[in-house]
């Protein structure tokens, strides 16, 4: 078998040091000379090199070759991804990334308390983050690259959760009766009397200290170890409330219990059912909380699950089944019905139908025959077929796409500077708000002034927890990012979802975003006495012969239609007007209506059907079987079905549709009619495409641009958010920050209506947190009390903090609920 030829790669380098022209034509004849580069294009402007390659290519020798020649190449700044536990709250989240940023040589650092990430920039030794992480008190490990990585954290978590339900059933079973017997009086008449009656009140004290003991230091201790050394380094966050609030409450009660001498007359009272149940609700808040989190990232799991374990290979004339792991690049595989595939490939052999819709969100299977490229993890139907692995592991494109969705996972938006600005000081001003509580009622509250000033300080402690801040965005964000993916959307970074809601034009290239990329036979108009089948056949047989797009087309659709396409014999090219050949003995000439009149054929009865075709911006030729006028043809690049439905939904949202096009301006016009586009920007070069970009932002607003081509990449990069259609290419792909792997413009569609309702969750969230906090924490501290006589009691206010984080992830899963555009 011939050796198969390897798909060129395209590897983007930035150089340092280039001035003017020369520079550039020294780097990319140095870049050239590299084995396995086919092409090297440089822009001074970017400062950034394209580097085309036909055969493997070590960065290492290219940055060689650039610095042989006097210029540098940048080193990346590396990132490091570290699993963080133990953080529960905002200020937790904001603690961990000022420690990250302080450590050399780090230039960035994100924090996701969702994710329980942290991903650092910079040149920092990972063994220095992950001590800067445990000196403020929490535990690091790094992030490994393999998928079993997140096997393992998910199996990490379930158990975590097990020990949570284990823990708050063993809380709820000791906290129950010292409930009632410190608080069965306010719900029974008469129990009071009955205690005192049967095992006496000090002997109900201490059997309510001894439960509350265990309560506090077995399933509670976990807020002891982590709050009190975080006050010690005065970085307190959400354990140091919970763990100070009860430690008071329970302090108190103790020293009621068996030193009430030391305490005024009249405030000789217990708090144990305060300190145990707010310890049982948080965990209860805990255990919800981690349940719902788990559900965030469903999206990644089921990406995830679509990896196929093994595969057959043929290896040494036979078939052997192998770990997905060891299929290498270049492998033959065969795939069955009904079977994941296990790769991205190529068909060599067989024909199938293959369901896509993991990757495009489209239901409709795909026919493979020879030659189709298919993608790792979609769902083989009917047919079995062998394929060529082209990429395997971290290279497939699913791989890619969990890649994506994770980093745009852990990424933050603008909307978060806020919260992270708020949640460094609100711990400590908490503090400050329970010691004025305190103070207040102690100065100028009624008798028991003392137990009253307790009781309202613990609330203000507990109802103030940040953990709905911390939660309220990344939550949201992991839920949108994941439901783009099963939608065929994937936001490359975080920041896009904000940006996109606020676009108010979306520009679009013409070819392969609202056409199919690919010319085809779009018309074929017979002259009477003529069939289709047979001037179609003859017309194909000829453009056989030529090796010209529109002849190409031609073929295409008559062996679509499975045409037989008889020998064309004494083919000659007319330069200008058209060709001729003969079909079966019949002379068939095909060309531009000047061609057809030379040869003495009058055009006038297709002059309709010819202005028509114009106004389309198509252009027509005519064919001419056997001596006479037999058909006029047109051949264009199709609009694809779904555009016009979308740009009719793009108007619906308030939005302005702009076609930014290399092509001729009356084509261009053509097709802005058809389909309703508010305004044309034709005949313009990739870095015109950036001045059209920047024109529309100037009188419309924030743009969204969609492209599919290298030719799009600077508009957009330029563009306040681009949109690149997946089915384009890489250097598209990669400038822009969301991936339409559909290439619809529904995607479009479904990437701003997605944004839309991701920022309105995350805005509903933080005002729940906020507002939250805002209003129950004034009311913890009793200024209620002397118009109404209302206080809320520790336990409630563990109750309501414990369903504040719940309410903020349940809201972010209803974005779970997405409906994708129609």
């Amino acid at each position: 078998m011939p050796a198969r030829k390897p798909t060129p790669a395209t590897i983007s380098l930035p150089i340092e040091g280039m001035t003017c022209a020369s520079c550039v034509l020294r780097v990319e004849r140095a870049l050239e000379a590299v084995p396995g580069v086919s092409d090297a294009v440089v822009n001074l402007a970017t400062e950034k090199a394209s580097i085309t390659t036909d055969a493997p290519v070590d960065r290492a020798s290219l940055v060689a070759a650039v610095e042989k020649v006097g210029y540098g190449v940048p080193a990346a700044p590396a990132a490091v991804e570290l699993a963080v536990e133990g953080m529960t709250c905002a200020s937790c989240v904001a603690r961990v990334e000022r420690a990250l940023k302080a450590v050399p040589g780090v230039s960035g650092a994100v924090v996701n308390l969702a994710t329980e990430r942290a991903t650092v920039q910079g040149t920092a030794d990972g063994a220095a983050l992950i001590a800067a992480i445990g000196a403020v008190g929490y535990d690091a490990t790094p992030v490994a690259a393999d998928p079993g990585e997140a096997e393992a954290r998910g199996e990490r978590k379930a158990a975590e959760a097990r020990e949570l339900q284990r823990d708050l059933l063993l809380a709820a079973v000791l906290t129950l009766p010292v409930f009632l017997l410190e608080m069965g009086a306010h719900l029974v008449p008469g129990v009071h009397g009955l205690i005192a009656r049967t095992i006496g009140m000090q002997a109900s004290w201490y059997l309510q200290f001894a439960l509350t003991t265990v309560v506090l230091f077995v399933p509670g201790i976990r807020f002891y170890e982590k709050g009190l050394p975080a006050l010690w380094r005065l970085a307190p966050d959400m354990n140091s409330l919970v763990a100070v609030g009860t430690l008071a409450a329970y302090g108190f009660s103790m020293v009621a219990t068996f030193a009430p001498v030391f305490l005024p007359a009249g405030t000789v009272n217990v708090y144990y059912e305060a300190a145990a149940v707010i310890v049982t609700l948080i965990l209860l808040g805990r255990l919800l909380e981690a349940r719902a989190k788990g559900r965030t990232s469903d999206a990644i799991k089921r990406l995830m699950g679509m990896q196929a374990r093994t595969a057959r290979v043929r290896r040494g004339g036979a078939v052997v089944e192998v770990p997905i792991a060891a299929v290498a690049s270049g492998d033959l595989v065969e795939v069955r019905p009904g079977e994941r595939i296990p790769v991205d490939g190529e068909v060599t052999e067989g024909e199938s139908y293959v369901d896509e819709s993991m990757i495009t969100g489209e239901p409709i299977p795909v026919a493979k025959a020879a030659g189709s490229a298919v993608v790792g993890g979609t769902v083989n139907q009917t047919g079995a077929f062998a394929l060529r692995a082209t990429a395997v592991g971290g290279d497939t494109v699913l791989a890619q796409i969990i890649r994506m969705v994770e980093e745009a996972q852990g990424s933050k938006m603008p909307i978060q500077a806020l919260v992270d600005k708020v949640t460094m000081v609100f711990v400590p001003v908490v503090f400050a708000l329970a010691a004025l509580t305190f103070a207040a009622w102690l100065a100028f509250g009624p008798t028991p002034a003392l137990s009253l000033a307790l009781v309202n300080a613990v609330a203000v402690l507990i109802i103030a927890c940040p953990c709905a801040m911390g939660l309220a965005t990344p939550t949201s964000i992991m839920v949108g990012t994941g439901r783009g993916a099963e939608l065929g959307v994937l936001f490359r970074k975080g920041e896009a979802l904000q940006l996109l809601k606020d676009a108010r034009v979306v520009a679009v290239d013409k070819t392969g975003t609202l056409t199919e990329g690919r010319p085809a036979l779009t018309d074929l108009e017979l002259a009477p006495g003529f069939d289709r089948a047979g001037v179609l056949a003859r017309i194909a047989a000829v453009e056989a012969k030529s090796e010209h797009p529109v002849a190409r087309a031609i073929v295409a659709a008559a062996e679509a239609e499975g045409l037989h396409l008889a020998e064309a014999t004494g083919f000659a090219s007319v330069t200008g007007l058209g060709v001729r050949a003969e079909v079966g003995g019949e002379p068939v000439e095909i060309g531009a209506d000047r061609y057809m009149a030379g040869l003495g054929h009058d055009v006038s009865g297709f002059a309709a059907i010819a202005e028509r075709l114009g106004n389309e911006g198509k252009s027509p030729l005519y064919a001419a079987v056997g001596g006479r006028l037999a058909a006029i043809v047109a051949v264009a690049d199709p609009i694809k079905e779904t555009t016009p439905a979308a740009i009719g939904a793009m108007h619906d949202l308030g939005l302005k549709v702009a076609m930014i096009t290399g092509d001729n301006a009356r084509t261009a016009r053509a097709i802005a009619a058809r389909l309703g586009i508010d305004e044309v920007i034709a005949e313009v070069l990739p870095e015109g495409k950036v001045e059209a970009v920047r024109h529309l932002r100037a009188t419309q607003g924030k743009v969204a641009f969609v492209g599919d081509g290298i030719n799009d990449a600077p508009a957009l990069a330029e563009a306040d958010v681009g949109l690149a259609v997946g089915t384009g290419t890489d250097v598209a792909i990669e400038a822009a920050e969301v991936v339409l792997m559909s290439g619809s413009l529904k995607g479009v569609l479904n990437a701003i209506a997605l944004s839309r309702a991701t920022i309105g969750n995350i805005r509903q969230n933080l005002f729940w947190a906020f507002v939250y906090n805002a209003l129950l924490i004034p009311v913890a501290a009793g200024v209620l009390y002397p118009a109404w006589g209302i206080l809320l009691s520790p336990a409630f206010a563990a109750g309501a903090m414990a369903l504040s984080s719940v309410f903020v992830v349940g809201n972010a899963l209803r974005l779970k609920r997405f409906r994708a555009a129609a």
